[in-house]
């Protein structure tokens, strides 16, 4: 480090204080310190050099410019011969002041410099030295001008310089009185956001209550009009398979055909009841899953004659390959077969030439992969977030062939999830599809899985952040999940107590926050048998240096809060909670 000597100086007596001060304050104003730094530095002086003074038996001062281009610094250091400081380290830490104020002006000076450094002991005196950094754009300094300065400089009596220094605690009380002023106008402001803030979570809170009644009474509505629709529409249909059947007497080739309309229609209309029934029974968490066991033989088996019927085209080859030898599942059957037929036949419906292909391989830990590529048309990538909406159809110049409801995806994808599985797409226009089902090989059940709740059966995931606006945000984001419980900590000390005694299956954690920060937790939720293995998943503010990543190894993933989506958190947790912590 560079060090450029300005000025050395003795202090016996009261009058090198005085000196000492003063020469301060002229050297700070002569290096462009505003009113107040110059104020703190002459005031940091003057205590240091009475000490010297008046404990040490004398000693010097020296000033100097440490430091190199935009980073140099006014140090001042101080040497006596004295016979030390007993209990330096309590006095450092506030723990204890002498009666005759040393205390107080070690430990007032360490809060107005930069740097502070002190070392005191017996047989060898004390020795301080502190800085304050220069401001911005005084990187050039002529020392022989500041030498020359504070030379010529006529030293203050000591009355002379009480009155300066009543001077300044004037003008500094005055400058506090003018921020005190301030600080009350900002107070007034925050008191109004802060009631602005809470009447915003109120009302976002009744929104959230009346969007939930909505999704309650939708669901209600789809399941109730289902019902309702069946009944005639069964009547219909066995009607027409009457007329169809000429039970009554034969029918003209126009009549055949009419009736015949009528059939399908029936039939595309009961299809689109189901659909929607399907629906609304997984949203409002009324369905009942029936795992079985069978084998991927028997179930491709049964997929291959159910699909042969939509093969409309030789130019299209239905193609299914199990990589998995027969394994043996023990999930829902049922279920899983009407994922896979929505998939085969949309694949099958938008491929007009080329191949739709089946294939189906393990994966581990204990898991299942069933991939439905295409050749057909492809989506377009600004699409493709809004395929598992319900109602919404991509355009696409097949559409008038191929009409559906748009809801055999989203029923698929949340179909899904009850089976502990997801759903992912990739297209390309023109090129074709890849949509991809992961599922474990045995359902988890409420029973054998540690990481249910005993008492509904429902994943448990713990939110542990102390900014109520983001655990809104958070919460939302996985509450589109009917069979997730939503466990909330508004601090690290309550986040680590309910990982520890609730232990769920997936943690979303900050990093910033009081008392015990998200590090800390981190560290001892992960040296816990108990909970290492919970995956958890960091959302921070903080800067995402090397640093903060190595001490957050284990994480499933580390994100920056500015870029948190509903889409991604969801598939973070779907992932994490599929294959358990990270290898």
């Amino acid at each position: 480090m560079s060090v450029q000597p300005i000025l050395t100086a003795a202090l016996r007596t009261e009058q090198d204080v005085v000196n000492a001060r003063q020469r301060a304050r002229t050297l700070s104003a002569m290096l462009g310190f505003d009113r107040q730094d110059q104020t703190r530095i002459a005031t940091a002086v003057s205590e240091i050099a009475r000490n010297t003074v008046t404990y040490g038996r004398g000693g010097t001062l020296r000033f100097s410019l440490e430091g190199q281009g935009n980073e140099r610094a006014l140090a001042a250091s101080f040497v006596d011969q004295g016979v030390g400081i007993a209990g330096l380290s309590d006095i450092l830490e506030g723990n204890y002041v002498s009666p005759t104020g040393m205390g107080m002006g070690i430990v007032g000076t360490r809060r107005l410099m930069d740097t502070f450094e002190i070392d005191s002991g017996p047989g060898r005196g004390t020795r301080v030295r502190f800085s304050k950094f220069l401001p911005r754009g005084r990187s050039e300094v002529d020392i022989r001008q500041l030498t020359a300065g504070l030379t010529t400089a006529m030293p203050s009596s000591l009355a002379e310089e009480v009155q300066v220094q009543n001077r300044d605690l004037l003008t500094t009380l005055a400058d506090l009185e003018e921020a005190r002023g301030e600080l009350e106008q900002i107070n007034t402001e925050l008191e109004n956001t802060n009631r602005g803030v809470v009447a915003l979570y109120a009302e976002l809170d009744e929104r959230a209550e009346e969007l939930r009644r909505a999704s309650e009474i939708k669901s209600e509505f789809l399941s109730n009009m289902s019902h309702e629709l069946r009944t005639p529409l069964n009547s219909i249909m066995a009607l027409a398979r009457l007329l169809s059947d000429q039970v009554d007497g034969p029918l003209t080739t126009e009549q055949l055909r009419q009736v015949t309309y009528i059939t399908h229609s029936a039939e595309a209309l009961t299809a689109l009841v189901n659909d929607l029934l399907d629906l609304a029974k997984v949203e409002a968490g009324r369905v009942d899953l029936n795992p079985t066991e069978f084998s991927t033989s028997e179930l491709l088996g049964a997929l291959r004659g159910m699909m042969r019927p939509l093969q409309t085209s030789d130019r299209v080859e239905l193609v299914i390959e199990d990589r998995t030898s027969g394994l043996r599942l023990h999930t829902d059957e049922g279920k899983l077969a009407q994922i896979l037929r929505n998939l085969v036949s949309n694949a099958l419906k938008y491929t007009e030439q080329g191949q739709v292909r089946v294939e189906v391989s393990t994966r581990p830990p204990g898991r299942i992969e069933f991939i439905v590529r295409d050749t057909g048309i492809g989506i377009p990538e600004v699409e493709l977030k809004r395929i598992f909406d319900e109602f919404v159809q991509v355009r696409n110049p097949l559409q008038a062939k191929h009409k559906g409801s748009g809801l055999g995806l989203p029923l698929s994808r949340k179909l899904a999830g009850l089976l502990g599985g997801l759903i992912a797409v990739d297209s390309t226009p023109g090129v074709g599809s890849i949509f991809t089902l992961d599922i474990p090989v045995v359902l988890p059940d409420a029973e054998g899985d540690a990481g249910r709740d005993a008492g509904t059966g429902r994943t448990k995931i713990l939110i542990v952040d102390d900014e109520e606006p983001t655990r809104y945000v958070l919460r939302q984001g996985l509450a589109a999940e009917p069979n997730w419980a939503i466990l909330e900590a508004a601090d690290g000390t309550e986040g680590l107590r309910l990982a520890q005694a609730e232990t769920p299956d997936f943690i979303v954690l900050d990093l910033n926050m009081p008392g015990l920060d998200g590090f800390e937790v981190f560290r001892t939720l992960k040296g816990d048998p108990a909970t290492r293995d919970i995956p958890i998943l960091v959302v921070t503010s903080a800067l995402l240096t090397a640093d903060v990543l190595k001490r957050l190894e284990g994480a499933i993933a580390v994100l920056p809060k500015s870029n948190l989506s509903r889409s991604v958190l969801h598939t973070f947790a779907v992932q994490a909670l599929q294959q358990g912590a990270p290898a």
